[in-house]
């Protein structure tokens, strides 16, 4: 915890020790005061009169008032406590998965993780919440004992008896009634998130081909088995509350047996002990919400467990090192398309030539393979525009920012020229700071493709990855871009690593390294791999 967490927990403590005191007080006057006066008044008028009133009740507007002032300190700064805490965690707990080099990175989806960073850390939050109320408890009950001595000894000894006995009870029935219903509320929970984010993604095809009832059915099923786990919960919160209220009672019965005062101090005595009680409340929250909270850290322990390492953000102007694909050796600047049958795995190896997965093939860059370099060494040489192009959620400036820090606005459209995008996001409503909403809000597939497109040059890297950059562009804007994206290639001297289906992108490369479908997926490089492009025609799948 940061100092100004621990800050905001320490006044929060302060305030809940104020809160629990000052309402123990405020009970056993009360009850002492109402007592007191009746049996003042049922002497006759000459008692009643002469009977100290205003003290006592200036004492108890006091305490009404203290007693009000410190929860809503309490609450206040235990909850800004949480909300700093909870904050701090979510982002380390992020920076350290984008760290991770995604080649052994954990197998984690978007709903897991979002079920992980969102729902399982606010299950934490009950425990910086409720941190500064356990001792302030304590403190409370402890007062309330020393309130029920006045009464007799004997009475403050069942009491403390009772209330010490209290946290092992709650804290048993709050493990027998809430563990295995908050493992699997947290199972489900993140199973129901997992599965609204791969059918939103894919909801036009759902819409398409009919299938919203199948896929109705399947969320109200994970939704049903979440509603069980949550229902037990919610029945064993009210054993709990339950029990609590037997106890109190049992003990102010046993209280009032053992009492051996005059009445007042008896009524100060049963309802500092009923207040006493009611103060250890915050235990019966500890032991009902503590399963939820272990679950919550169970799942959350893979994430800690990550490599603490800070993200290397990539640096422009890195030497540029030559790729070996197989056995075929290319110099930095060299441009080549990467030709093949269909499933002969042309996406996935450019994909593994820039990180993003294991590779079953023998790459190199360098004088390293692959799969040895540091995922950072990586990124300083390769930029990528995959098939399928993802955005942040943000502007288009935003997005075109992930290249590399230090982007300004005439670089961003530059780039965007190139990629012939530019009079496109000229007539957007906000320009380049035009939100991109669920779905790429108003930019269409293609257009996306290009967006992506002017990212991977925006990130100046020695070497650039495309596959199948002008998939559905017409012939006018595919060529168009090809222009653009030639004299851009040649003045930059940046390598080119292609992957296309149309003949058109295959003219900016200087050489073909054909691969075939084998077991294993390894490389085959047929001896004609190395003819030009014009001699490739309807042979590039």
């Amino acid at each position: 915890m940061t100092p100004q967490v621990r800050r905001y927990i320490g006044l929060a403590a302060l305030a809940a020790t104020v809160a629990a005191v000052s309402s123990i007080l405020l009970l056993a006057i009360s009850g002492w005061f109402l007592t007191a006066a009746a049996l003042a008044g049922a002497a006759g008028a000459a008692t009643a009169y002469g009977f100290n009133y205003l003290i006592p009740s200036a004492m108890i507007r006091l305490l009404a008032i203290l007693r009000t002032v410190s929860r809503y300190g309490e609450r206040l700064w235990s909850h800004q406590a949480a909300l700093f805490a909870m904050a701090g965690l979510r982002g380390r707990l992020f920076a350290r998965l984008v760290a991770q080099d995604n080649r052994n990175a954990p197998d984690l989806s978007g709903g897991d993780a979002s079920a992980r960073l969102i729902g399982d850390i606010a299950a934490l939050e009950d425990l910086i919440v409720r941190r500064p109320t356990l001792p302030a408890s304590m403190i409370g009950a402890a007062t309330g004992v020393i309130i029920a001595a006045f009464a007799g000894w004997q009475a403050a000894v069942v009491l403390l008896a009772l209330l010490v006995m209290l946290p092992t009870i709650l804290r048993k029935l709050g493990t027998r009634l809430t563990r295995t219903p908050a493992r699997d509320a947290a199972e489900a929970l993140g199973k129901l998130r997992d599965r609204y984010v791969e059918y939103a993604a894919a909801r036009a095809e759902i819409i398409a081909y009919g299938l919203a009832d199948r896929v109705t059915l399947e969320l109200n099923g994970i939704a049903a088995e979440l509603d069980r786990a949550n229902a037990q919960l919610f029945r064993g919160e009210g054993v709990i509350a339950a029990v609590l209220t037997i106890y109190t009672g049992g003990t102010a019965a046993l209280v009032l047996m053992s009492a051996t005062a005059s009445a007042p101090r008896v009524a100060l005595a049963l309802l500092a002990s009923v207040s006493a009680i009611e103060a250890m409340t915050a235990w019966a929250r500890t032991a009902l919400r503590q399963a939820r909270v272990e679950e919550g850290l169970r799942r959350l322990a893979s994430l800690e467990r990550l490599p603490a390492a800070p993200f290397a953000p990539s640096t422009r102007g890195s030497q540029a090192l030559a790729l070996t694909i197989g056995d075929e050796s290319v110099a930095p600047g060299t441009r080549i398309a990467i030709t093949g049958q269909s499933g002969s795995g042309k996406t996935l190896l450019l994909e593994s030539l820039a990180g993003w997965r294991t590779s079953v093939f023998e790459l190199s860059l360098g004088d390293r393979r692959v799969t040895d370099i540091p995922s950072a060494t990586i990124r300083d040489q390769i930029a990528l525009s995959p098939q399928d192009a993802p955005m942040i959620a943000g502007s288009i400036a935003d997005n075109l920012r992930v290249a590399r820090s230090g982007v300004d606005a005439n670089a961003m459209w530059q780039a965007l020229r190139i990629a012939c995008l530019d009079q496109r996001i000229l007539t957007a409503p906000e320009g380049l700071d035009t939100m991109l909403g669920e779905g790429g809000g108003i930019l269409s597939g293609g257009e996306l493709k290009r967006l992506s497109l002017a990212r991977a040059l925006l990130a100046e890297r020695p070497w650039l990855l495309l596959d199948e950059p002008t998939e559905g562009l017409d012939s006018k804007t595919e060529a168009l871009l090809i222009e653009r994206l030639r004299a851009w290639l040649e003045e930059s001297g940046t390598g080119l690593v292609l992957v296309s289906h149309r003949q058109a992108p295959l003219t900016l490369s200087e050489r073909m390294l054909a691969i075939g479908v084998v077991p294993r997926r390894q490389l085959v490089f047929p001896a004609n791999a190395m003819r030009p492009p014009a001699q490739q025609d309807g042979e590039s799948e």
